[in-house]
């Protein structure tokens, strides 16, 4: 029997909730599949650890991930520590440490949500956004200079390169190349960022021509959002910059009713380093230690590395208890409109995992 070793980084905020949370889904899941195992580790990383040792993660932190299988992430961020401070030293040190250069966030709306698209069908909005995960504006490169004098001067450069551009263009080809209406809108701001952006615009008509049974537009991100509310059935697979890509994410997960259902992998395609799976809301001060977060985001980020892992049966079993979860308006929590409890959704994904295991 195939063992996974999967470390956990609860982090920050709510973290600390829907981690545990989706461990719990995870041991069940692999207790009712019988074909692999899971062997955990948890890491007490981040604003904590920053507090006791002035720093968010060890200096050998990536060494104690790198023989992991995959990595499940919960949130950085905490009141009391600058944002730059918590993501730069824990989240982002991750992926940029281990190269995880896809970023992949779908988006549906799922079975009992009412999402704020009121003319807007189940089934036209079913998306995935790419995102470019390891240059771009969220580089790194710039610094500041004078500070505290009226010349002060701080810069951020965004940086795309040739060989992150292709390697992204491909990779979003390729995903949309494996769903069934093989459509992908390449986001851009190339009429007003003229060098780096028409560089983006134009390895994308390179990489094009590789998949030739792919269609594709490109949109600039300004009317992208303007298209993901008008339009949402025009799009299916996007692919932007670390920044654009951040957004419209973000977008996207609220227009499919919250987001705290929202899942995201950071991914090393070439497979050198684990791959990161993390719910996208946050560490959400304003709930922490209530037993209020919606674990789903977390629960649908399982789904997603249990795919990455090749257990494609078990994430279907997961997948399919998520939707009979949100099915069901009494199994809401509080950012769906209801009044359900972390606890709550998660005994009952863990539920129906089990009445899955029954029925066979």
């Amino acid at each position: 029997m195939k063992t996974y070793k999967i470390a956990c980084i609860p982090g920050d905020g709510i973290g600390k909730e829907v981690i545990p949370a989706g461990q719990r889904v995870l041991e069940a899941l692999a207790a009712s599949q019988n074909s692999f195992e899971l062997a955990f580790e948890t890491f007490g990383w981040g604003a904590d650890w920053y507090r006791a040792h002035g720093q968010m993660m060890p200096a050998d932190g990536l060494q104690a991930l790198r023989d992991k299988d995959a990595i499940l992430f919960g949130s950085a961020g905490d009141p009391d520590i600058a944002d730059h401070i918590t993501l730069w030293g824990l989240r982002l040190k991750i992926c940029q440490g281990f190269d995880q250069y896809a970023n992949v966030r779908p988006t549906r709306i799922l079975p009992g949500i009412d999402a704020p698209l009121k003319r807007c069908k189940p089934e036209d909005l079913d998306w995935v956004i790419v995102r470019e995960n390891s240059e771009g504006e969220y580089a790194g490169v710039g610094g500041r200079v004078h500070q505290g004098h009226p010349i002060e001067v701080a810069t951020d450069v965004s940086m795309l390169t040739r060989a992150g551009v292709e390697r992204i263009m491909r990779f979003a080809f390729a995903l949309a190349r494996s769903r069934p209406r093989k459509l992908l809108t390449v986001v851009t701001k190339s009429n007003a960022q003229r060098h780096a952006m028409v560089m983006w615009d134009e390895i994308a008509l390179q990489i094009s021509r590789e998949f030739p049974d792919v269609r594709w537009d490109k949109e600039l991100v300004d009317a992208a959002t303007a298209r993901m509310v008008n339009r949402p059935a025009s799009l299916d697979t996007l692919v932007a910059t670390n920044l654009h890509a951040d957004i419209l994410s973000d977008l996207a997960a609220a227009l499919a009713g919250s987001l705290g259902i929202a899942p995201t992998a950071n991914i090393d395609p070439q497979r050198r380093y684990p791959s990161m799976f993390e719910p996208i809301h946050g560490s959400a001060f304003d709930i922490m230690g209530q037993g209020l977060a919606n674990p789903l985001g977390t629960f649908w980020s399982c789904v997603m590395l249990l795919e990455h892992l090749g257990q494609v049966r078990a994430a279907r079993v997961l997948m399919q208890a998520i939707e009979q979860v949100t099915a069901n308006p009494v199994l809401h929590t509080r950012d769906l409109g209801g009044r359900a409890r972390t606890e709550d959704v998660t005994r009952a994904v863990c539920g129906c995992i089990d009445a899955a295991n029954w029925l066979g």
